[in-house]
């Protein structure tokens, strides 16, 4: 017996005498590094080869200390323990939380976009701001952005994020050929391609789907809403955009149905290849011709306004209290001001507003589903009766 108080003595000497050496950061090291499993098998070694060196006695001699290791045992896990929970500095406490971030980071979509620059036109310029507001890392995307009006500058962009390992591919191609090889090396790779605004003229089990703008439909709306106005008689000047373009093809074709039936006259049918300066000497011409017109349908709002100049030159007036109804498309805002204005009646919206689209693909591409070879955009038209403010401010390209 006395000799186990002995053995207890020796070690909790030795005990006291380490933790007055020691500073709580040292416990803390070793506490939180050994946790409770070591510091608990390092007490008990501690415990017995203490014992053993303060009583003299052999090991077989020294099991009656036994009790005292686990009692060192016991109190160094507990101070580790203790120690670890204690000790730790503030600064260092967010160290914990970095599990979820980096979960958060592994979740992260990978996204490369190419797109037209946004200084083409009003129209490219909402379309890019539109992708930027949607696919950010506060919605899960890491996201890349490149710019060219050239198809193989294009290519070599994308080349690169397929290099980089993106998970999508967000296309809205310069020109509609030439991207076959790159689209099988792509579905190689394993990477969705989605496009956007413009079509490839490609098999199309090489990419996910194609979203974009229905120009006939565009077309059509517009000419319902013409056909509603019920005019006793519809003389229409038509100025038809670049021939073979996928808006002129879609917007003429409405029109053309009702040439066709008799419903409507075509007074003159010409293209101006979207050009302002051209779509006034159309006007002009049939203005001096003195053939009658009351409708003048053009195919986007810079020959709109074109047009409308050579009726003002001529003092002819237009609009909703005017002698001849304006029909436009795209939905600049400066075109919606002049519909505000009571200058011009209708205009087609072509819609820019594509990454909730495009986001739409993505998540239903994760989910396992799959997808139309196309998403049409549900668009506009704007009848300057009902046209607000609010509607130029959201959906008015440029400024």
């Amino acid at each position: 017996m006395k000799r186990t108080l002995m053995i207890m003595l020796a070690i909790l000497v030795c005990f006291s005498l380490t933790a007055c050496l020691k500073k709580p950061s040292a416990y803390y090291d070793e506490g939180y590094e050994e946790g409770y499993d070591v510091g608990y098998e390092r007490g008990y070694d501690e415990g017995y080869e203490e014992g053993v060196k303060a009583s003299g006695a052999s090991s077989d001699e020294y099991e009656e200390g036994n009790s005292a290791d686990n009692i060192l045992g016991d109190l160094f896990s507990g101070f580790s323990d203790h120690a670890a929970k204690a000790a730790v500095p503030a600064a260092d406490a967010p160290a914990a939380e970095t599990a979820p971030a980096v979960e958060a980071a592994a979740k992260m979509i990978k996204v490369g976009i190419i797109n037209n620059p946004p200084s083409e036109s009003g129209y490219r310029e909402a379309n890019d701001r539109d992708m930027k507001s949607v696919f950010t890392e506060e919605n899960g995307y890491d996201a890349a952005f490149s710019y060219s009006l050239k198809n193989d500058e294009q290519i070599r962009a994308a080349e690169k994020f397929l290099a980089d390992g993106v998970n999508y591919l967000l296309i809205s191609p310069a020109e509609p050929t030439g991207w076959d090889s790159f689209l099988k090396k792509a579905k190689e790779a394993g990477v969705k391609v989605i496009l956007f605004d413009r079509e490839i003229y490609a098999d199309p089990s090489l990419y996910e789907t194609c979203i974009k703008s229905d120009m006939q439909i565009e077309g059509e709306k517009a000419v319902e809403w013409l056909r509603n106005k019920k005019l006793p008689e519809y003389n229409v000047i038509h100025i038809q955009g670049a021939m073979g373009s996928e808006a002129q093809i879609g917007r003429t074709a409405a029109l053309d149905k009702q040439f066709a039936s008799g419903k409507m006259n075509k007074v003159l049918q010409q293209t101006a290849t979207w050009d302002e300066a051209e779509a006034k000497n159309i006007v002009r011409s049939v203005i001096e011709s003195g053939r009658p017109f009351n409708v003048i349908y053009a195919e986007n709002d810079g020959m709109a306004k074109g047009a409308v100049a050579a009726l003002d030159e001529y003092g002819i007036t237009h609009g909703v209290s005017g002698d001849v109804i304006i029909i436009s498309f795209d939905c600049n805002k400066w075109a919606l001001r002049e519909l505000y204005a009571g200058n011009w009646n209708y205009d087609g919206q072509c819609s820019p507003f594509q990454a909730d689209y495009a986001e739409e693909a993505i998540r239903r591409l994760e989910m396992g589903d799959n997808l139309p070879d196309t998403m049409i955009l549900e668009e506009k038209g704007f009848d300057a009766e009902f046209l607000t403010q609010d509607d130029i401010a959201y959906y008015g390209l440029g400024e």
